[in-house]
């Protein structure tokens, strides 16, 4: 089995690579999802070193990886890679080091309100959702939030974005979001572990990460109720994605299986409460 050495490492780390894959050190370094797991996790393993640490007098060190399988997507560019680390102190004891990596995401919260509501009014507000396969969830019909990326012009982007714009016309610019995520998690203290401002949604077993963010905007009543009537989520022969409709007070029930959902509706929550947005 190939392998080799990670550098600038104590004790030295050997990452092994299953034969058939072809998978440089450049390559791997380079990837950004590697990157930010490997400097987040060598920074967290470096507080040990502080005397009150609760890992101080046998701490924990990064001793191997062993990658098991690697994804790639259009262009040969690496897409996922799943992979078991030992991390171990001196007396043997391990931590569990299974990861599917494969880095962040967006996820967007918008919200519409009918124009003729006072603003600052709670009344009458909707979330545009999506209704799409998931294969990973078993599903064909996966009712969420919408996910995808800011793109390189600073606009909302992906197979979601994509579909929203045809559908409603809506295009949603950065400067527009407000990043609620990085608006209720506390910022770390100095010398504290240098996660991202964002929810991790199964930490237990990959580094994904997803900032939400929030876009609000009000529109003509006429507007809102053509689409409430329009976005159903019923697809049409073939259609692979659709959009729906659904009141936000709703949103908790009506995409109650997407951890997504429930992250940024418990957000607008919190925040609200304490006035925030």
């Amino acid at each position: 089995m190939p392998k080799f050495k990670l550098p600038d490492l104590d004790p030295e780390v050997f990452v092994s690579i299953p034969t058939g894959y072809d998978l440089s050190l450049e390559q791997l370094l380079a990837f950004p999802a590697f990157k930010n797991w490997l400097s987040t996790l060598r920074h967290s393993l470096s507080l040990q070193q502080d005397p009150i640490h609760t890992f101080n007098s046998d701490p924990y060190k990064l001793r191997g990886i062993e990658i098991q399988s690697i994804d790639h997507f259009g262009g040969n560019r690496l897409g996922f890679i799943k992979f078991k680390t030992d991390i171990s102190n001196d007396a043997k004891e391990k931590l569990p080091g299974a990861v599917f990596l494969r880095g962040g995401s967006v996820a967007m919260m918008l919200v519409l309100q009918a124009d003729d509501v006072p603003k600052g009014s709670e009344t009458d507000k909707y979330v545009i959702l999506t209704v799409q396969p998931r294969v990973p969830a078993g599903s064909l019909s996966f009712v969420e939030i919408p996910a995808g990326m800011i793109d390189d012009s600073g606009t909302f982007a992906g197979a979601a974005a994509k579909e929203i714009s045809e559908e409603t016309d809506l295009k949603i610019p950065a400067d527009e979001l407000l990043d609620i995520t990085k608006l209720a998690l506390p910022a770390s203290p100095d010398g504290g572990e240098e996660l991202q401002a964002a929810m991790y949604p199964s930490c237990g077993g990959s580094d994904e990460f997803i900032p939400i963010f929030l876009w609000e905007k009000r529109i003509p009543r006429d507007q809102l109720k053509d689409w409430e009537g329009k976005l159903t989520g019923l697809r049409s022969h073939g259609e692979k994605i659709t959009l729906q409709l659904a009141r936000l007070e709703d949103l908790w029930k009506v995409a109650g299986r997407d951890a997504k959902a429930l992250a940024a509706w418990s957000l607008y929550q919190g925040l609200k409460k304490e006035d925030k947005i």
